[in-house]
């Protein structure tokens, strides 16, 4: 069992990044990873015209950030737990020459 802050991702914030189109901005780290690996396999087999191309990398760019998002919220999130759970009196409550 772990803790419960592990079962729900949250992003770091409710508010998207300015240069995140919204449906992007309400993917979840899974999904917006998933979508990018396609995008990135469908511009490696060669698009139609120029046009798409473009339209994949600029999707791709958009669904990369919204993954960033995700992972910088988790860490900050880990850190935060990592941090809260550390005793501040540790090294003075173990006897001298000691660890605890």
């Amino acid at each position: 069992m772990g803790a419960a802050w592990l079962t729900v991702p949250v992003p770091p914030s409710n508010t998207p990044t300015p240069d995140v189109p919204t449906e992007v901005a309400s993917l979840g780290y899974e999904q917006a990873r998933d979508e990018l690996v396609s995008v990135v396999a469908r511009l490696e087999a060669g698009a139609d015209s120029l046009e798409e191309s473009l339209a994949l990398w600029e999707r791709g760019e958009s669904l990369a950030a919204r993954c960033q998002e995700w992972l910088d919220g988790a860490r900050a999130r880990l850190e935060g737990a990592r941090t809260s759970s550390t005793p501040a009196s540790a090294s003075a409550s173990a006897p001298e020459g000691e660890e605890l």
